[in-house]
């Protein structure tokens, strides 16, 4: 269910990393917890957050939600494409990357979940 070419966390983002790149997003469990999104706050291109630093927030009909750095990194790229029309996160929630993260400290992809983790923890 969950793509195995990406890392989860407990607080469900997922991150891509390609290199020393990091592409971060929400689950498809997350998603359908939150509803229908309606608007995106995404930070600016330069900004740096530690691993678990809110980095944004993510706002559906039921509620408004942080978004947390699944990993320290300072933000190269921000998906403009998914602030215009945010409500892609719940028809491809898994293709929806938010911000991309140069990677800062490589050892904190070590407390990400696995595709199979996530998933008994999503159980």
């Amino acid at each position: 269910m969950y793509p195995s070419d990406l890392k989860y966390t407990k607080d469900h983002e997922w991150v891509r990393v390609t290199g020393g790149e990091a592409r971060v997003g929400i689950t498809d469990y997350a998603q359908k917890q939150l509803g229908d999104v309606v608007y995106l706050e995404l930070p600016d291109v330069g900004r740096v957050f530690n691993k678990g630093e809110v980095f944004g927030t993510i706002e559906s009909v039921k509620a408004v939600s942080e978004l947390y750095s699944p990993i320290s990194g300072e933000v190269t790229d921000v998906n403009k494409a998914i602030v215009e029309k945010p409500e892609a996160v719940n028809t491809s929630p898994h293709e929806s990357w938010m911000i991309a993260l140069k990677i800062l400290d490589p050892a904190d992809q070590q407390d990400l979940l696995d595709a199979a983790q996530y998933t008994d923890l999503t159980r």
